[in-house]
């Protein structure tokens, strides 16, 4: 492995069907007053928003709710809630949901103590914060964007046109513990599973692809990605399944808890292209990055043919004998494209709602990052932009 790293992950986990039961424990380390962030409802139908409240009342917190958190927080959403926060006197931030809603509170956790604007301070300038920041638990829901045991936060400005992740340095950011049971998120639509699946995957694919050293995180990704593939098909078939469910949650935490970035530069150009296709058009986030994968790794391919032919041979079992390193490539990414049919994601931009008249402002909202095999140009980003409107790739 090249390189010099450090690597500290203070997230405790609680993993399985009984995991809630140690909520109580860890909410009696924290202060009484909790702000409890959600979703659009669904936790109130399937009884998770009884059980957490419960377990509040029994513990003598005083809740104030941060309810209709969407699935693209927006910055008006985050500044309505730093409103509550601060009127509450927040201790702590209780976030029950799927990713949205976890990268809400940790955006918001940063920006309660903040004197200057969250959107310029932290997502215009990238700044760390100097201020006090608010801790964060998570009862997670729905699996795919790993934010339980990051330090990630997403939020997007849809006048700008900007969708924005920043992942903060300040390990106080990452949520205190999270809870993880597979049972939570059985109840998502066939369409949020597979999105999520494929946001799983990618996460690992976009660390992967990068380096060309004997790196054990690439090890590590392959069987990540090989657990993906095999769990993803029974759950699509089965979505019950709780042997596939619970091995799609664990993965998505390992995916992007930043183990398997150690040693890698990383690429992320992927999620800098979907992320800017669900600013133009508030698509899902899985979905976006579906619509664009494909054009994007054949566009790289052959500035990282060594990586893509393992990845092949590795994640997709392609025989390489006789075979030139480009050809084995190319199966192994039309393994992949079959795979993703198979899970009924989005394969063109279309399909996410993208019309041309979009794609200037996708084009300009699109962050160019360096880690990969190719630094794009803008005329670059446009060219994978436009394949990726093709019907037929």
């Amino acid at each position: 492995m090249l390189g010099n790293f450090s690597y500290c992950n203070p997230t405790k986990l609680y993993f399985g069907e009984d995991a809630l039961d140690n909520l109580s424990v860890e909410l009696a380390k924290y202060g009484d007053r909790v702000v409890l962030v959600y979703g659009s409802g669904s936790i109130k139908k399937n009884g998770i928003y009884d059980s957490v409240m419960g377990i509040l009342s029994s513990l003598g917190k005083d809740v104030a709710e941060i309810p209709d958190v969407m699935p693209n927080p927006t910055i008006h959403k985050l500044r309505e809630g730093i409103q509550t926060a601060r009127e509450h006197r927040a201790d702590f931030i209780l976030a029950v949901g799927g990713g949205s809603v976890v990268d809400y509170a940790k955006a918001l956790s940063v920006s309660i103590h903040c004197e200057e604007d969250p959107w310029e301070k932290y997502y215009a300038r990238f700044e760390e914060p100097s201020c006090e920041i608010v801790p964060v638990g998570v009862v997670l829901t729905m699996t795919g964007t790993g934010s339980e045991m990051n330090a990630g936060a997403v939020i997007t400005y849809p006048e700008q046109k900007l969708k924005i992740g920043h992942v903060f340095a300040d390990e106080a950011v990452m949520p205190k513990f999270s809870i993880l049971n597979p049972r939570y998120t059985m109840s998502l639509p066939t369409y949020q599973m597979a999105a999520g699946i494929y946001d799983i995957f990618n996460h690992i694919c976009e660390q992967y692809f990068s380096g060309e050293d004997d790196n054990t995180s690439d090890y590590i990704s392959e069987g990540l990605m090989r657990s993906v593939i095999y769990s993803s098909r029974i759950a699509v078939r089965n979505p019950e399944d709780y042997e596939a469910r619970s091995n799609i949650m664990w993965t998505a935490t390992w995916a992007l808890n930043t183990l398997t970035a150690k040693g890698k530069s990383t690429d992320w150009m992927v999620h800098m292209l979907g992320q800017s296709v669900g600013a133009c058009g508030n698509a899902t986030h899985g979905m976006t990055l579906s619509a664009v994968s494909l054009p994007y790794y054949k566009f790289i391919m052959p500035y990282g043919i060594k990586k893509f032919a393992r990845f092949a041979a590795n994640v997709w079992g392609v025989d390489a004998e006789g075979k030139t390193e480009e050809q084995a490539a190319e199966e192994g990414l039309a393994a992949m494209e079959g795979w993703m049919k198979e899970l009924g994601l989005a394969m063109n931009l279309s399909e996410v709602g993208v019309t041309p008249d979009m794609m200037e402002d996708i084009v300009n909202g699109t962050l160019i990052m360096e880690g990969g095999y190719k630094v794009l140009s803008k005329e670059d980003v446009r060219t994978v932009l436009n394949r990726a409107m093709a019907e037929d790739m």
